[in-house]
């Protein structure tokens, strides 16, 4: 069973910094994963005593915020057909001085000015069963997973591998299918597998595909995320998904700055009307 909460924590001893700096954050940050070293693994917050009061308090308050499922069996099970089991949650954790003090320092190794590029911010803390399995697949968040307790493996691929992952199947993802990814065991090869143990954490790049195997032990991992700002990269796909609906074969992004451009700009109609019929702003 795996349980995801989304976090508020207390803060650390003044003046810690809770990630190791590497250059791999100036090199390769949003491009390619790159493992690093933390320092929140054996702190009193993370202990499972306190994270299953917290649990009870989340799904009292905040039903929303607590996620949980039976697992999976195969890596390329979609999300949608896994069971949800009756679950008795004890609480779920609020880890916000984490997250905060995990974006400073994020925007100290990067450079990144992360005020002005990110949409939204988050942490989510998964709390997973002995041999769990988390299915292939790629997210829209920008995220550092940090393992707290336990020790699991996780094998991430390059997002521009198209033998792993087409452009047909980003383009779904992006319009209407988030499972639309599909995992191919013959190019299991073509991943970087990382070892986590306690104090280990990995970087996880938009739309990088990955998929994660716990080991026989329950894992406490915490998952510090943002989404950018900036929907050129999700419009593009989005636009290129309806294109190649009509049987035309559109331009990748990326390949020409030019069309990129224009097509990021005709697609905002569709999209603000999108918005608009769900009951948000045109340009959420």
């Amino acid at each position: 069973m795996a349980t995801a909460l989304r976090a508020v924590p207390e803060p650390l001893a003044s003046g810690t910094k809770l990630i190791e700096q590497n250059e791999e954050f100036k090199t390769k940050f949003d491009k390619y994963s790159f493992a690093f070293q933390h320092k929140l693994a054996g702190h009193p917050v993370f202990e499972l005593s306190r994270l299953m009061e917290l649990a009870q308090e989340t799904q009292s308050t905040r039903p929303a915020d607590l996620y949980y499922d039976a697992g999976t069996i195969d890596v390329n099970q979609r999300w949608d057909k896994t069971p949800r089991p009756e679950f008795s949650a004890r609480d779920a954790p609020e880890y916000a001085a984490v997250l905060k003090e995990c974006m400073a320092e994020l925007q100290e190794f990067t450079g990144l000015n992360l005020d002005r590029v990110m949409k939204v911010q988050e942490v989510i803390l998964f709390i997973t069963s002995p041999k769990r399995l988390t299915t292939y697949h790629i997210d829209r968040e920008c995220s550092l997973l940090l393992q707290i307790q336990g020790d699991k493996h996780i094998s991430i691929f390059d997002r521009n591998d198209r033998e792993v992952l087409s452009e047909e199947e980003i383009e779904r993802f992006w319009s209407v299918d988030h499972n639309a990814p599909r995992y191919k065991p013959e190019l299991q090869h073509h991943a970087t597998v990382y070892e986590l143990r306690p104090g280990n954490g990995v970087h996880i790049p938009v739309n990088c595909p990955h998929w994660v195997q716990n080991g026989n032990n329950i894992s406490v991992s915490l998952n510090v995320n943002f989404q950018y700002r900036d929907t050129m990269r999700a419009n593009l796909y989005r636009l290129n998904f309806v294109l190649r609906k009509m049987g035309l074969q559109p331009t990748p992004p990326g390949a020409s700055p030019a069309k990129d451009k224009v097509k990021s700009v005709a697609v905002l109609p569709l999209v603000w009307a999108k918005n608009i019929s769900r009951g948000r702003k045109p340009w959420a």
